[in-house]
């Protein structure tokens, strides 16, 4: 597929002919709404999700929303880690609804680390900064301000739900999008839903480079490799030494490199994202797409980190035990090694994987338990793509829009294991070095908030409206 190719001309002129949003409309409120949900502490260890969720509803409810479409949902076991479920009915009860997803829950923040305060939502130099307000409150407070702005509007064909959720940072934390999709399916049933993960990225001085839209993402997976045998006094060493086995097998795992395996997304990426790669690589992306046995594009592209992550499943040592004491010989050594496997895959397979390339019977192989379901790869399909191909034209103009398979992780999966598809929106733009998300001083650009504002704003009334 040509991902530039354009929308049939009649829903790019309809599209087009949007009348432009207005600098001030509603922007005021909207950045209100943000500096709320940004200055709210959402962390795990001291955060309240559940506060967030109801300054938002509260904000819904003051729109004209009824108390029969504002679901605020507060597990007992959890009551700082709550949801939010709004929905706005669409003049065709018939037509399935689409689902706005974004996760209010924000990664841990110290204040001695960071150069301001993570909770004081400043702008300062073109930039927001603040814990989260690039992953995911921008998006999360786009969403929940359309949903007040469509509230006064012309009803949509379709009925729009916005589900506002906690958990999604932490693994192993109570997830609220998990529980949303196994106890109230119902709730939040959708044609499918329009999520965090696309986006798109900046040139340094802040002019647009890419649009993306995600459609799928690996499957994040944890696998223990463990040695053990009855040590002994270290004045006496012998070859079969815990340490000695468990170090072959890490470096066996780091010689190895799993199958290219290529889908409908990673193929039109490798296809026409060439140009905004290095002239040397271009020609091995063509290659790849065209053939994905092609061992000499493969070794190529394996050297860029990225590239190689969207070709193949991955598996990378990331934590390392062994020994009880310094004069002994080890009785045991494990290491956690952490595997983002490409959808269609399996586990299992992954796991026999690792254990015929490190071929020493002597380290046992396993996968711990994970709350994720395994990815699978919604359609690319017209539907999804040519409404935001055409609204990028007007509002990003000569700006490519690529699809993209995540090699992070988002709570789609959880949807996607109940039948509701979900894709990773375009429209914010990301700074290339990740703006601190995850890590320190996280920002966003004023700009890329703006308009991506607007973009999104149009894309959910051309999704619904269609």
């Amino acid at each position: 597929m040509k991902i530039r190719a354009l929308a049939p001309a009649f829903l790019a002129a309809a599209l087009l002919a949007q009348p432009a949003l207005a600098a001030d409309d509603g922007e005021q409120a909207f950045r209100s709404l943000f500096r709320e949900l940004a200055e709210t502490n959402t962390t795990l260890s001291s955060g309240d999700c559940t506060k967030a969720a109801s300054q938002i509803a509260a904000r819904l409810r003051a729109a004209g929303y009824p108390e029969k479409d504002v679901h605020l949902l507060v597990e007992p076991d959890h009551p700082r880690e709550g949801s939010l479920v709004a929905i706005l009915p669409g003049r065709d009860p018939s037509l399935k609804a689409i689902l706005l997803l974004g996760h209010i829950d924000v990664v841990e923040a110290k204040r001695e680390d960071w150069t301001r305060d993570p909770f004081a939502f400043i702008e300062e130099d073109g930039f927001f900064f603040g814990r989260g307000v690039a992953d995911d409150k921008a998006q999360s407070a786009i969403f929940a301000d359309s949903m007040i702005r469509l509230k006064s509007a012309k009803p949509l064909k379709r009925t729009v739900k916005l589900a506002l959720t906690c958990g999604e940072e932490t693994s192993g934390a109570f997830n609220g999008a998990q529980w949303l999709a196994n106890n109230r399916r119902e709730l939040i049933d959708a044609e499918f839903a329009m999520n965090e993960g696309g986006g798109g990225r900046v040139r340094p001085d802040g002019t647009p480079e890419l649009l993306s839209m995600q459609v799928g993402e690996k499957h994040y997976q944890d696998f223990v490799l463990e040695v053990t045998n009855p040590g002994g006094h270290s004045s006496r060493p012998v070859p079969d030494n815990a340490i000695y086995h468990l170090a072959g097998a890490l470096k066996a795992v780091e010689a190895h490199r799993f199958p290219v395996a290529l889908n409908d997304t990673t193929r039109a990426f490798f296809l026409n994202a060439s140009p905004m790669f290095p002239a040397p690589i271009r020609p091995h992306m063509a290659a790849i797409s065209r053939n994905p046995g092609d061992e000499n594009a493969s070794a190529v592209l394996a050297m860029d980190p990225t590239l190689n992550a969207m070709l193949r499943t991955t598996c990378v040592a990331t934590q390392v035990e062994a020994g009880h004491a310094q004069n002994a010989l080890p009785q045991r050594a494990r290491a956690n090694v952490n595997c983002r496997i490409i959808p269609g895959e399996t586990i299992e397979g992954t796991r026999a994987a690792l254990e015929a390339v490190i071929a020493n019977p002597k380290v046992k192989v396993s996968a711990n338990d994970n709350r994720n379901p395994l990815a699978t790869q919604p359609p690319l399909n017209d539907r999804i793509l040519k409404p935001a191909l055409a609204l990028a034209e007007r509002h990003f103009p000569g700006v490519p829009l690529l699809p993209m398979m995540s090699t992070g992780a988002t709570d789609g999966p959880f949807l996607a294991a109940v039948g509701i598809p979900v894709y990773g929106v375009p429209g914010l733009l990301y700074e290339a070095d990740g703006g601190g998300v995850h890590g320190l001083n996280e920002r966003i650009r004023v700009k890329s908030v703006m308009d991506g504002r607007a973009y999104l704003h149009a894309l959910l009334k051309a999704y619904a409206d269609e």
